[in-house]
């Protein structure tokens, strides 16, 4: 029987890998392309990195890594600074208004962006938000926010209420309670939600074609259209700056995932 359950697991094991690597495969695509110097390199060699530095000396590669890191950033602090009070008044709220609220934010998380990039676009005209990169941000920070909200508290339903109420016996307030025992033991939670809102910002394309306009404030998806739509041929600088574009997420995940714990909880439950 052990035997059987060692040979299961090692099935198992090599059809993740396989998949793994199926995954992979356009991945290392894009690494191998971005390696081979492109034609406008005029190098010989088989692998270099001719093309990073064709896109970061003759392409505003830095402005629009700039740009994206910039929005990105900033729609991530304001939506996990909003998202994290708000879904603790969706956890612990037991009334007609706080339904109402999570009916609300349940049919605008179902409407798909589109519908609103048009009616924003000409709002955001009269305003002078047009072309403009906190134009983007408020329309990245609505976007996300009510998945965010979601997400947070459904994280919060898992943090027992009986720590609060220990807190509050001892003279905490309502405030207190909230920043020092919900937020310390919603760290997962907040991550998850960060790295939400990161994706959806540093991936999108469609709000940012319509809302910007100028080579200075494109961000990289659309300056790597752009660039792409001129520069069809050169493949190779073109999986450069798709390279360029890979690495702040991987980074992001490589550096937080070792936070994705929810051991503290537990932990805190010990001797109740």
């Amino acid at each position: 029987m052990k035997s059987d359950g060692t040979r299961g697991q090692w099935w198992r094991f090599t059809a993740v890998l396989l998949l793994t690597g199926i995954v992979l495969v356009p991945v290392a695509a894009v690494l191998i392309l971005s390696l081979r110097p492109g034609v406008a390199s005029g190098s010989t060699a088989v692998f270099g990195l001719a093309n990073f530095a064709h896109i970061f000396r003759d392409i505003p590669t830095l402005t629009w890594l700039a740009n994206s890191l910039g929005v990105t950033l900033a729609t991530v602090a304001v939506s996990v600074a909003v998202a994290a009070p708000a879904g603790y008044v969706l956890s612990r709220g037991r009334n007609r208004a706080v339904s109402a609220y999570s009916l609300l934010l349940f049919v605008v998380q179902s409407l798909p962006v589109i519908t609103a990039v048009i009616p924003l676009f000409i709002l955001f005209a009269r305003v002078g938000l047009v072309d403009n990169l906190v134009g983007l941000g408020i329309v990245y920070v609505g976007a996300s926010m009510s998945v965010a909200i979601w997400m947070m508290a459904a994280y919060i339903d898992s943090i027992p209420v009986s720590l609060e109420e220990a807190a509050w016996i001892d003279g905490a307030s309502l405030f207190t309670g909230f920043t020092r025992i919900v937020l310390r033991n919603s760290l997962p939670g907040l991550l998850s939600t960060a790295i939400f809102t990161f994706l959806v910002s540093w991936n999108d394309y469609l709000v940012a074609i319509v809302f910007l306009r100028s080579q200075e404030r494109f961000t990289l998806p659309i300056g790597i259209q752009s660039f792409f739509q001129q520069n069809g041929t050169d493949w190779g600088s073109v999986m450069a700056l798709a390279v360029v574009m890979l690495l702040p997420p991987v980074i992001v995940f490589a550096t937080l995932n070792k936070y994705f714990s929810v051991g503290g909880i537990g932990g805190s439950l010990a001797g109740t």
